[in-house]
């Protein structure tokens, strides 16, 4: 990830689904799954909400959607 914890939601997409490519997982966005321009992004089994993937993602927030993923930010 990038050295300021901060990245927009598309990037963070882009990185579970190549993540889930290496670990031979499902990746899915289901953008009816939210409220405005939140969607549901499942991981496998798990699942967190995406906010717009146009805009940043904070440092504490990105920490809690990698755990619902069950996920190290670090892997990204």
């Amino acid at each position: 990830m990038s050295e300021t914890g901060r990245v927009k939601g598309a990037e963070f997409e882009r990185k579970v689904r190549a993540l889930a490519r290496q670990r031979k997982l499902t990746c899915q966005f289901v953008a009816d799954k939210g409220k405005g321009s939140h969607g549901r992004l499942y991981l496998g089994g798990a699942f967190t909400t995406l906010k717009d993937r146009k805009k940043e993602i904070g440092r504490d927030l990105l920490a809690k959607m990698c755990a619902d993923l069950n996920i190290d930010p670090h892997e990204l």
